[in-house]
C-alpha cells in the first residue's frame, strides 16, 4: 500500500507546492477563490493569484501558513486549505447567511478546498487529507473545523473541479458533522476539537 503523509505547507517547499498546483482548475485559481472579495476572475489576475499563493503558503518559513501539502510515497500529491475562517474574506461578502454561521464562534477554521495532482487521484487521497486536517486542527489548537462540501443528488455524479470544496461522505469519514443544508446540494460540515465557550 503506498504511504500518505502530510505537512503544514510552510514545512513543504515551493517546487513540492507548484507540483500539486500546475495542472487542471488549480494552475488558475491557486486556491484563491474564497480569499478574494468578490468574482475571482474578474478582481484578480493570474499573476496576482500566483503571487498569493506563494505569500499564503510561506514555505521555508515558521508560518503561519494556508494549508496542507499530503504526501503519496514522498511524492507531492494532494493539497487542502485550512486556515482561521476569518482569513477568507469572500465567507463574509456573500449574501448567503449559511457562509458565515455563528459569525462571532471563536476558533473556527474553515476546510474550503482540496486539490488532488493528476495521476494521483481516485485512490481516496482527499479521504485521507481530511483527516490530516483534524490532526492539523488539534496542532494549531483550532476549536472548530468547518468545510462547505457538496452532496451531489442520489445517483449523480460532480466534476473534480466543482468537487474541490469537498464531498460531504469525505469529511464525514474524518469524524465532521452535517450542521445545515443550506441548498439542495451544499452542506456545512462541522468537528469539534476543543469546548468553544
Amino acid at each position: 500500500m503506498p504511504e500518505f503523509s502530510w505537512r503544514p505547507a510552510n514545512q513543504a517547499t515551493p517546487e513540492d507546492v507548484e507540483a500539486v498546483f500546475a495542472t487542471g482548475g488549480a494552475h488558475k485559481c491557486r486556491c484563491q477563490a474564497m480569499k478574494v472579495a468578490g468574482w475571482i476572475w474578474r478582481d484578480t489576475t493570474q499573476e496576482r493569484r500566483d503571487a498569493a499563493l506563494i505569500e499564503q503558503t510561506a514555505c521555508g518559513t515558521a508560518g503561519p501558513t494556508s494549508g496542507l501539502i499530503g504526501y503519496v510515497d514522498g511524492q507531492p500529491a494532494g493539497w487542502a486549505a485550512v486556515e482561521p475562517r476569518e482569513n477568507y474574506p469572500r465567507l463574509w461578502s456573500r449574501k448567503q447567511a449559511w457562509m458565515r454561521m455563528d459569525p462571532d464562534l471563536e476558533g473556527v477554521w474553515s476546510v474550503t478546498c482540496f486539490v488532488v495532482r493528476k495521476g494521483f487521484r481516485q485512490a481516496g487521497l482527499t479521504y485521507e487529507l481530511a483527516c490530516a486536517t483534524v490532526e492539523y486542527g488539534e496542532q494549531v489548537g483550532a476549536r472548530v473545523l468547518e468545510g462547505y462540501p457538496i452532496e451531489p443528488a442520489p445517483g449523480k455524479r460532480v466534476i473534480w473541479d466543482e468537487a474541490s470544496v469537498g464531498l460531504v461522505q469525505v469529511f464525514v469519514e474524518a469524524g465532521y458533522e452535517v450542521v445545515a443544508s443550506p441548498t439542495l446540494r451544499r452542506r456545512v460540515v462541522r468537528r469539534l476539537l476543543r469546548d468553544p465557550a
